[in-house]
Parts: C-alpha cells; sequence; structure tokens
C-alpha cells in the first residue's frame, strides 16, 4: 500500500507538505503542489477517509442507523440495508452500520464528529424519541418509515396503511366476510413502530368499510407460536375464511399450523402476506402478497440524501403504493 511518506519521497518533500497540500490548510506553492499530484498519479495513492475530509469537508460516509430491537426481522432489515450500501457506493459514498440502540445522545455524538455527512435511519416508531434532534440536527437526514408527524423531515416508505387495506380489498373481493390480521411480534406494537401500527390501520379500516367480522393478533415467531394462534383464531372466529400475515418468519409455519388444524389453503382458507416477494413465492403454496420493496426503499433513500446533501429542496413524504400480486394461495370463499 502506498503511504505518504511514498509521495513526498516522490515529489521531493516533506510528508507534512503533502498533508498540506491534500488539505489545503496552509499555503503551498503552485510548483509544490504540481510535483505532489504528479507524485500522487504516479504512484497511485489514495488518501484514506481522514485526508479527504480534511481536503473536502466532507467525510463521504453516511451513517445508516439500524437499532436491532427485539422483535426485528433481521433479513429483512438487511435487504433495505444492502440497498443503501450498494447505491451510497454509485456516489462515492461508503455507509457506517449503527446497530446498537441509537437515541438523542447517540445521535448527537455522531453527528458531533466528522465520521459522517448524514443519517439514515430506520425502525422508526410513531412518536420517536430522535425526531426532535433530527428536526433541528445540521447534518441531513432521511428516514425510512414515518413517524406520526413528518413535518420538518423527510420521509420514504411503502404506504403499509395502504398495504393493510389492499390485503382486506382483495379478501373481501373473493367473497370472504371473517378476516384476521397475524401481526409482527407484540413488543413491536409496544414500541409503537410505526409500519406495524400503519398496517393495522389500514386492515382495520377496510375491514369495516366492507362490514367484515376481524380481529388483530400480534404473535411471536416460531412453529409453537404459529400452532397457538392458528388454534386461537379457530376457537374464536370458527367463520375464519381470510388471513393477512405480517410477519416475515411465521407465514409457513401458520400455512403448516392451518393444515394440520383441518384446513386447506385456499381450499377453506385464504392467505394474503405482507413480505418480500421471494419469501412469498418460494412458501409450499405460493402467496398472494405485497411485496416490500425494499431495493427501491433503500435506493430512494440515498436519493433524496444525495439531493439534500447537494442544497436541493425534497419531498417532506414519499410513500410508496402498495402492489399486490395474485398467487395459489387465496381462492373464493368455500359457500
Amino acid at each position: 500500500m502506498v503511504k505518504i511518506t511514498d509521495v513526498a519521497r516522490q515529489a521531493g518533500v516533506s510528508p507534512s507538505t503533502v498533508s498540506y497540500a491534500l488539505s489545503g490548510k496552509r499555503p503551498i506553492s503552485d510548483e509544490t503542489k504540481r510535483r505532489v499530484e504528479e507524485a500522487i498519479r504516479e504512484l497511485g495513492y489514495r488518501p484514506h477517509a481522514g485526508a479527504r475530509a480534511l481536503a473536502s469537508s466532507k467525510s463521504n460516509v453516511l451513517a445508516l442507523v439500524v437499532p436491532l430491537r427485539a422483535g426485528i426481522h433481521v433479513p429483512v432489515v438487511m435487504q433495505f440495508a444492502v440497498s443503501v450500501v450498494t447505491t451510497a457506493r454509485r456516489y462515492d459514498h461508503d455507509v457506517l452500520l449503527l446497530t446498537q440502540e441509537e437515541g438523542e445522545e447517540g445521535l448527537r455524538r455522531v453527528a458531533d464528529t466528522a465520521l459522517v455527512d448524514a443519517l439514515i435511519l430506520m425502525d422508526v416508531q410513531l412518536h420517536d424519541p430522535r425526531l426532535p434532534l433530527l428536526r433541528v440536527l445540521e447534518r441531513p437526514s432521511v428516514m425510512i418509515g414515518f413517524p406520526a408527524s413528518s413535518e420538518g423531515l423527510t420521509c420514504i416508505d411503502l404506504d403499509f396503511k395502504a398495504a393493510g387495506e389492499v390485503c382486506v380489498e382483495h379478501l373481501a373481493g373473493l367473497g370472504h366476510r371473517t378476516v384476521a390480521l397475524v401481526g409482527s411480534p407484540p413488543e413491536v406494537y409496544v414500541r409503537q413502530t410505526a409500519f406495524a401500527q400503519r398496517v393495522v390501520q389500514g386492515f382495520t379500516a377496510a375491514a369495516d368499510r366492507h362490514g367484515l367480522a376481524s380481529s388483530v393478533h400480534p404473535c411471536e415467531a416460531g412453529r409453537g407460536a404459529a400452532r397457538r394462534v392458528a388454534e386461537q383464531l379457530l376457537r374464536e372466529q370458527p367463520a375464519l375464511t381470510g388471513v393477512v400475515v405480517h410477519n416475515e418468519p411465521l407465514l409457513e409455519p401458520l400455512i403448516d399450523a392451518f393444515e394440520k388444524l383441518g384446513l386447506r389453503v385456499p381450499g377453506d382458507l385464504s392467505v394474503t402476506a405482507i413480505c418480500p416477494d421471494d419469501l412469498a413465492e418460494s412458501a409450499r403454496v405460493p402467496v398472494t402478497s405485497v411485496a416490500l420493496p425494499s431495493a427501491e426503499v433503500g435506493t430512494r433513500a440515498v436519493e433524496l440524501l444525495m439531493q439534500k446533501l447537494d442544497g436541493t429542496a425534497v419531498p417532506e413524504a414519499t410513500l410508496l403504493a402498495p402492489r399486490l400480486t395474485e398467487r395459489a394461495s387465496t381462492a373464493p370463499r368455500n359457500t
């Protein structure tokens, strides 16, 4: 690896002079600067991030704040993270991944250093404690998720309320009159995680609008939990013929649990989900689903951030419309 001392030796100057030429902190003669630049080109020297930051007052690093709290499905979160990282590289930016619980104090610590130019935040809560700081922070930010009020912020996400509605609309259109939502783990709702709350709002609103009998059931992941919630649903709603699942790891175990209890999918029970397309397609019974557009959301979050860094005005709210794909798990109600 070429070092700054190698560049200094090639240019016939001191390492500190090379540093000053890179950072602009002290005046350097045109002739000396030319020799340093020639040496850099000939040796293929790449200044480390700290030197680039001094030269441009930017780190070319984005912070992606993804607190890995209980109830989060990490594989889906990582799909968003991969999209953010690959898009950031197209803009010559690296990504610093912060997975601990970063409240206001943690965000301020990151923002007050020269480590990052801007921030992307995930796992947004309706009344997120980070909001007051984000509204006054000098460094630009984008939230993947919508708090109760997005005023003064930049937010992007799937329209989860509409996603819940679309799933119910599909079931209602097939003649189903009793439906249930099997949702995220209980702690996700206790935190008032925004996307989970929006799905409940949309599901309930659409069910009420169509006069359907409905219920909402938070559920832990795992086959035991799937069996218990399936038994509870059939005990409490014996006329149940339609289910919406918003809990990725529970999808296949729940279908298995219903079938072991004597319900065929989709002959006796239609199942829809809000989940990644690859998960819905690979299920033993391919599932009718609203896709989680992780690649598009991650890409557009970075693009919004780049525009903000360039001083370009961006919309406060970007909601992506849900897209439902019909597969083998739904059918007209068996009368």
